[in-house]
């Protein structure tokens, strides 16, 4: 009976409430905790919204995939100013934490790898290190299978008369995305004569944002590594800043950013 149902158990507070598992006995084992569970919750947001948006701009339904998109830059948001709190973490309160995290990685992520390979930045060799997170390998095996988000978008201007390569229509999804010369004069064309094109120059820049807030987590990821480790490996053995500074470099959208210089 909906009476019955209070703040606590609508939430399911308890279970939440409870699965801080502290084993340091430092007291900042309980900041890097909540920021990666709740960081975690932002994701299963994003890709609740993602995947709504994604199934709009394949039947060419694209206002209520804006709400979703601006709901997803908004939760980044969220995600990028936990890189600010956890920041105040020194590299004495960390070492203390260390040892306790064997070998855990935020390189681990189901949902941040998945976010990544909705949004195109697909290489499926990271599928394997998820083989033993649940069903997780197998729904990102079956993501590489299916359009991105922005294969969904390329596709819709294709249908809305724009002379796409079938280079890039009939692609191998399972591969990373390259740039490509009639995508980017199809942008071209919308950014130009945005009157005549309004949806999808909407569309454009909430994509747009999601390249750019995404850009901004990554950024803020770098730079708390590089305060609180400096240039130590990982856990897990990931090669910790050289790598996040290889990642900065790689574009989900790369048209959406190159035909400003075009335009």
């Amino acid at each position: 009976m909906a009476d019955t149902v209070t703040y606590t158990s609508y939430l399911d507070l308890e279970k939440i409430l409870e699965a801080q598992h502290l084993g340091s006995g430092a007291h900042d084992e309980m900041l890097f905790i909540v920021v990666h569970q709740a960081s975690e919750l932002w994701l299963k947001l994003c890709l609740h919204e993602l995947t709504a948006a994604r199934e709009c701009i394949e039947r060419g339904d694209l206002r209520p995939a804006f709400k979703m998109l601006a709901r997803v830059a908004r939760a980044q948001q969220q995600l990028i100013q936990s890189w600010d709190v956890l920041s105040t973490m020194t590299p004495h309160d960390y070492s203390r934490i260390r040892p306790h995290l064997g070998a855990s990685s935020g390189f681990q992520s189901p949902q941040y790898r998945m976010m990544e390979f909705m949004l195109g930045g697909r290489d499926p060799k990271h599928i394997r290190l998820h083989e033993k997170t649940g069903d997780w390998s197998v729904r990102l095996d079956d993501e590489t299978g299916r359009d991105s988000l922005y294969d969904a978008a390329i596709r819709l201007l294709s249908r809305r008369g724009f002379e796409i390569d079938l280079s890039v229509t009939e692609r191998d999804l399972k591969a990373p995305y390259a740039h490509n010369s009639s995508v980017e004069a199809a942008w071209a064309e919308i950014y130009r004569n945005p009157e005549q094109h309004w949806d999808l120059y909407e569309l454009a820049e909430k994509l747009v944002d999601l390249e750019y807030h995404f850009q901004r987590w990554r950024f803020g990821h770098l730079k708390t590594v590089e305060r609180i480790i400096g240039f130590k490996r990982g856990t897990g053995g990931t090669p910790g800043v050289p790598y996040l500074e290889g990642v900065l470099k790689q574009a989900f959208f790369p048209e959406l950013l190159s035909v400003r210089t075009a335009i």
